[in-house]
């Protein structure tokens, strides 16, 4: 998790839980070495990751500029924002209108967006991807980027289950390597210089975050726990053990979590479930992975189910829950 909440502000904001709650930071590809201190902070993906992450960002003082294949795309995650932070400034501000729009447009002023990847990324000292969650695409926009940023940017992933080092094979020997930065679950590969590592380290203290080392390993360390017990609520669903809404219950007020696994799988987005499941099992089959089992990573007919159906939890208005 992005350190507890990704906002001091704002621990209930939906970009909040959406960025936090897979602890899907950004796990590094970069042994670049860094010239200076991270200024301007590139974000690929303007959904409810990427524009929560921006947010967070511009809002601790960073230049943000925000990427996404089309102007709706960016718009949308504008809108994120927008209504994040005026959760915040109400809060913040309960008794002024004027303060709470000077706080809006304060971070406002600090975000850009574009539609050119190449753009994007001529001036930025540090690229975080928050796309979807195929590594195909994923080395496809790096060995782009790679073409078109500065030799000192560092690139960063918010995968939250794809290996660092499979992803940054695209990318040029100069620039490969892995950490994360999200909780901040920290990654780092053998190739990672400790310059990178540093300059990861200054941007989440200047985020107020809290960070944690973890091998290139399935999940990191909150996905190889959380994941499982996702998939595991969802077995249970449909063994018929019990209803979605009396699992996530029984977590809620029996564990203390703040969300059930249902309902985060939901809120997570029940495609991304799907290719991180797809994923592991991959590895598993292909005997890449002797970590994980292949009970673990067997396929749910009812998640494959719900997708192929279009229902894929929050975004698209019902999953196991209708929003």
């Amino acid at each position: 998790m992005l350190v507890r909440n990704l906002s001091r502000t704002s621990p209930n904001a939906v970009t909040t839980i959406a960025a936090a709650r897979l602890a899907v930071a950004s796990r590094h590809l970069s042994t670049a070495k860094p010239t200076g201190p991270i200024q301007t902070i590139t974000l690929f993906g303007a959904g409810l990751m990427g524009a929560g992450i921006a947010q967070v960002a511009a809002h601790n003082g960073f230049q943000v500029i925000l990427c996404d294949v089309n102007t709706k795309a960016t718009d949308n995650g504008r809108a994120i924002i927008q209504k994040s932070l005026a959760r915040i400034a109400k809060k913040a501000h309960p008794e002024s209108s004027s303060d709470q729009e000077a706080l809006i447009s304060s971070v406002f002023e600090n975000i850009s967006t574009t539609t050119d990847p190449a753009e994007a990324v001529t001036s930025a000292d540090l690229v975080v991807e928050a796309i979807v969650e195929n590594l195909k695409i994923k080395r496809d926009l790096f060995a782009l980027l790679d073409r078109n940023a500065r030799e000192k940017c560092i690139f960063a992933s918010n995968t939250s289950s794809l290996s660092i080092r499979e992803i940054a094979e695209s990318c040029s020997k100069e620039r490969r390597s892995s950490p994360q930065m999200k909780l901040v679950e920290v990654i780092k590969t053998p190739e990672t210089s400790d310059e990178t590592i540093e300059s990861l380290l200054d941007v989440c203290k200047r985020l107020k975050k809290s960070p944690v080392n973890c091998n290139d390993t399935p999940g990191f360390i909150v996905n190889r726990l959380l994941v499982p017990y996702m998939f595991e609520a969802m077995k249970m669903v449909e063994r018929g053990d019990a209803t979605p809404a009396d699992i996530d219950t029984a977590m809620k007020l029996g564990a203390g979590y703040p969300m059930g696994p249902l309902e985060l799988a939901d809120f997570v987005g029940l495609d991304t479930c799907n290719h991180i499941l797809s994923g592991w099992r991959e590895k598993v089959e292909n005997g890449e992975e002797n970590a994980l089992t292949l009970e673990m990573v067997a396929e749910s007919k009812t998640l494959t189910e719900l997708v192929e159906a279009g229902k894929l939890g929050r975004k698209s208005g019902e999953g196991f829950f209708k929003y």
